[in-house]
């Protein structure tokens, strides 16, 4: 029997576990606490809740003589040996430099993904844009995040830093942002900062607006579709995708962003021979980074 795998994603949030068979069914799922800067018995709370959580799936699936395999996704830059994070300031301390296999009791090597990483190979395993060779994805949060798969291959770079699509400049006379990149993707849709973008206290509150038919929230909202469409027409000139995947919370506003970004694009993206690139939602939500961290394991 194959083993089955098990994808954990590390958020800042919530710990989430998938189980999952060879073949990508999701058996069952848990999601636990993070509790980012408490210990427990020494050890980082992150990694006791996970333990917790991995054993509750073990107990209840994994008879005796069963084989399982552990990937995990994680914010931060990947180590080289892709055994753990090699840089992750700021936050989930005891995150860098933490070896997983050994934090986790297991034999097995337990592999390492950047989340957002994990995220867009969960969709081309079993999401929105199964079996792409070109594809990148945009996750619209808190900021933006982002993934490139390009000619079947994850794109990485030199540091692991590749990816970090929230952070190209839409204008180059803007306010840096927590980068350093001046008027970034970032600051022209995160949920950081719609508040000084447009008055509202969410970008959940400024959507409710536009659909109320609210004129100055439809303002605000279409300058930063405005810029979504901007930077996506600039990263397919790069990249030369198949297909676009949107996620992340914002994207949870369906056509109130899909319609007017397509419509932007419409005049933004270079078509040659009247190709247009798919601009799809993702498919497997918040779970998506479990699926591509079991993913990398089966990989």
């Amino acid at each position: 029997m194959d083993p089955f795998l098990i994808g954990i994603d590390l958020g800042g949030t919530e710990v989430k576990l998938g189980l999952f068979t060879a073949a990508g069914e999701m058996l069952d799922q848990r999601s636990v606490p993070t509790r980012d800067g408490e210990t427990v018995g020494g050890v980082p709370a992150f990694l006791f809740e996970t333990r917790n959580g991995l054993a509750a799936l073990l107990e209840q699936h994994c008879a005796a003589g069963q084989a399982f395999r552990i990937g995990v996704a994680a914010p931060g830059f990947v180590a080289a040996d892709s055994r753990s994070i090699a840089h992750m300031p700021g936050r989930l301390k005891g995150l860098q430099g933490l070896d997983w296999a050994t934090a986790l009791g297991t034999a097995d090597a337990v592999p390492l993904l950047n989340d957002a990483h994990a995220a867009l190979l969960g969709e081309l395993w079993q999401g929105a844009v199964a079996g792409a060779k070109n594809a990148f994805m945009l996750t619209l949060g808190t900021g933006v995040g982002g993934a490139a798969v390009v000619d079947g291959e994850l794109l990485k770079g030199h540091l692991g830093r590749a990816g970090h699509l929230g952070h190209i400049t839409l204008d180059a006379n803007g306010e840096p942002d927590n980068c350093g990149t001046p008027g970034s993707l970032e600051d022209a849709i995160g949920n950081h900062n719609v508040t000084a973008r447009s008055g509202f206290e969410t970008t959940h509150a400024l959507v409710a607006a536009v659909d109320s038919g609210d004129p100055q929230a439809l303002a605000h909202w279409t300058r930063s579709v405005h810029g979504l469409a901007a930077g996506i027409a600039s990263l397919i000139n790069v990249l030369d995708p198949e297909s676009v995947i949107i996620g992340g919370g914002i994207s949870n506003a369906g056509e109130t962003l899909f319609a007017p970004l397509r419509a932007e694009l419409d005049s933004m993206e270079w078509r040659p021979a009247g190709h247009a690139v798919r601009i799809v939602p993702a498919e497997l939500g918040p779970w998506a980074g479990t699926y591509g961290a079991a993913w990398n394991v089966k990989a």
